[in-house]
């Protein structure tokens, strides 16, 4: 650390130890107070730390050595990072990538990571010279995660590859928590992979710190979800999720990356009901990636017509109690569509919530729009302007159907 702080720009000197004397964090040689007595220097002054010279800054901040200290010093040298790239204008099309992750409304609330706990890694691209953070080099990451005891997403493999698409890391992971919910039929994870898997979240992150270090940009889908499991925060990200939109997209609705890629490539990453690949995924967020900058696509996508008939094929079902189960809501949707000439595909609760959500899947959309008439109710719009119906259930439980498109 000592040599990031004595080789980092002199704006970013000056927003650490802001933060560490507002926050009155204490170094070896105590807070900022404390250090002013001990240099004994007439020109230091204890209420304005900003005036001091460069080099009692570096002395100062070299004095943190407490990792809690590290990553609060480090965590605010990479949101200063954030600053700047989106002030700067991009000189290369992945730099625009990074912008354009950084300009989406949600970015700010999916990458405000909370740092409370020891097993967070903060990359120290922040702290470094520019050369490094305007590195556009990149690698793509994508994970799969189970349901935890406590409640929590547990990492269980990660998978990452280059520009190249050549496969850099495809590891299972043992987490430190019971598991009470494998979720296979997603993840394609079963107890036998995890029961002879020997890494660790820490040695993931171990794997990955050279790469960060050197200022690589992460490439992913929704890759927020990613760093959070991985407890990695690393300001130079491409979230694919957060750059590319359809044209017909309503509001901020995030398209998926099936349909990025059926949209612009014409194959899907996976098939229906087929289990999640995190190194596929990740090689097609990687794909994305390098379709914008080799100048093959632009970020607004138009939907193919099959994927607009797919779509009005298809209801979202939305606030299911989590104590129905999937044979139960089967069996409930057969009776309120008049029809059982459908796939249910569950989308699993998250965390500890109380609700799930679902999607159905019936052959056309005129299937779709006769089984929507066919339950009772009034309709209804949701928050994006699409119709929606109750269903209730007994004990006065309920959960919503709504139309796609």
């Amino acid at each position: 650390m000592d040599q990031y702080i004595a080789m980092a720009e002199t704006k970013v000197l000056e927003e650490l130890v802001k933060l560490a004397h507002r926050r009155g964090l204490r170094g070896e040689n105590g807070d900022w107070n404390d250090f002013v007595v001990s240099y004994k220097e007439r020109f230091i002054s204890p209420n304005a730390p900003l005036r001091s010279p460069r080099d009692v800054m570096v002395t100062f901040l070299s004095a943190f050595k407490k990792k809690e200290d590290l990553q609060i010093l480090l965590s605010h040298a990479n949101r200063h990072l954030v600053v700047k790239l989106k002030q700067e204008t991009p000189d290369t099309p992945e730099q625009k990538l990074v912008r354009l992750t950084m300009e989406h409304p949600e970015y700010s609330v999916d990458y405000s990571f909370i740092l409370n706990k020891q097993d967070w890694f903060v990359s120290d691209v922040g702290m470094k010279m520019s050369n490094v953070m305007k590195s556009t080099e990149m690698i793509a990451v994508d994970c799969e995660m189970v349901l935890c005891e406590d409640g929590t997403e547990g990492l269980v493999r990660v998978g990452a590859v280059d520009r190249d698409f050549k496969v850099i890391l495809d590891k299972f992971v043992k987490p430190d928590k019971p598991i009470v919910d494998y979720r296979t039929t997603i993840t394609g994870v079963t107890a036998d992979d995890i029961e002879n898997a020997t890494f660790s979240l820490v040695d993931i992150q171990k794997e990955l710190q050279p790469f960060l270090s050197k200022g690589t940009i992460l490439v992913g889908h929704s890759l927020s979800k990613d760093l959070k499991v991985l407890k990695i925060d690393h300001p130079k990200v491409i979230d694919t999720a957060l750059v590319f939109k359809f044209s017909n997209a309503r509001n901020s609705r995030k398209p998926s990356l099936n349909d990025l890629c059926k949209a612009i490539f014409g194959n899907e990453v996976r098939k229906e009901g087929v289990s999640h690949d995190c190194v596929h995924d990740a090689a097609a967020a990687m794909k994305l990636a390098i379709a914008f900058i080799e100048k093959r696509v632009d970020t607004t996508v138009s939907p193919s017509k099959e994927m607009l008939e797919a779509e009005k094929a298809r209801l979202f079902l939305h606030g299911i109690p989590r104590n129905v189960t999937p044979q139960k809501l089967n069996l409930v949707l057969a009776g309120k569509f008049h029809s059982n000439k459908f796939i249910v595909d569950v989308k699993p609760p998250k965390g500890l919530s109380c609700y799930y959500c679902a999607v159905v899947v019936f052959e056309s959309s005129e299937e779709a729009n006769k089984a929507f008439e066919n339950v009772d109710g009034n309709e209804e719009t949701d928050s994006l302007g699409l119709p929606q119906k109750v269903i209730f259930l007994s004990l006065g439980a309920y959960f919503k159907v709504r139309k796609m498109v």
